[in-house]
């Protein structure tokens, strides 16, 4: 494989239909609108080749860029390449799951999680929270600072409402992620989700909805799901 036959099948695959979905959600040109489960038959093909990954990426094509998200290998990547990933990511599917999922699943997950928080960027602040949701979501519960997330669930407390739009929808998901994965923190999430109420997020022209919290959380107790990790971050 190099990256010029992968461009050319991820073109072929691209319809008009799925461009125009993925651009009521956000996306940019350039991209040619491949379905993900499509993207994701291609993953075997490329993820012996991280020079490839890489490479796919830095095209700066959406297609490719999740593509390379899905074939990156996180454990060696170095902190350098997500740093620059997540400058890259410039619309939310790229910055809160591209970007985050691998960041998560890296030896860096906390730490840049906690430096992309605190971006004045709306997207590398978004990609943080998701960051440290995805982590949350993965990561044993011993490797974990408990008080730590119980601030992060402070400060959403406070400041969700006042946050950039994109921040506000990664932020809920951090109080549910939270909550999902932290049994010890499960009551205190609920109680802030009820709190925080209603997030309003401008989610363009889609039939997409900001998850209610509490419900949220709620549906995943009644499930006997509490705590129950995911093997992966990536999906």
């Amino acid at each position: 494989m190099n990256l010029n036959t992968v461009m050319g099948e991820l073109e072929a695959l691209g319809t008009e239909q799925t461009k125009k979905t993925f651009m009521r959600h956000g996306a940019k040109e350039p991209f040619y609108g491949v379905k993900v489960g499509d993207l994701k038959k291609w993953v075997k093909h490329v993820k012996k080749d991280q020079e490839l990954v890489g490479a796919l990426y830095d095209t700066g094509n959406s297609d490719a860029m999740y593509l390379a998200g899905l074939a990156a290998d996180p454990k060696t990547m170095s902190k350098e390449t997500l740093e620059k990933w997540v400058k890259g990511a410039y619309w939310h599917m790229i910055a809160e799951c591209t970007v985050a999922w691998v960041a998560a699943e890296s030896p860096y997950a906390v730490e840049l999680a906690k430096e992309w928080m605190a971006s004045d960027e709306e997207m590398i602040a978004a990609a943080g929270w998701s960051t440290y949701s995805s982590y949350l979501s993965i990561a044993p519960d011993e490797k974990i600072d408990a008080d730590e997330v119980r601030r992060l669930l402070q400060k959403v407390r406070k400041t969700i409402h006042s946050a950039p739009n994109r921040v506000r929808y990664t932020m809920n998901g951090f109080v549910i992620a939270a909550g999902a994965y932290l049994p010890s923190l499960t009551e205190e999430a609920k109680e802030i989700a009820g709190t925080i109420g209603k997030v309003q997020v401008d989610v363009g022209n889609t039939a997409c909805k900001v998850p209610f919290a509490p419900t949220y959380i709620e549906n995943i107790e009644s499930r006997g799901k509490i705590g129950v990790k995911k093997k992966t971050a990536r999906c």
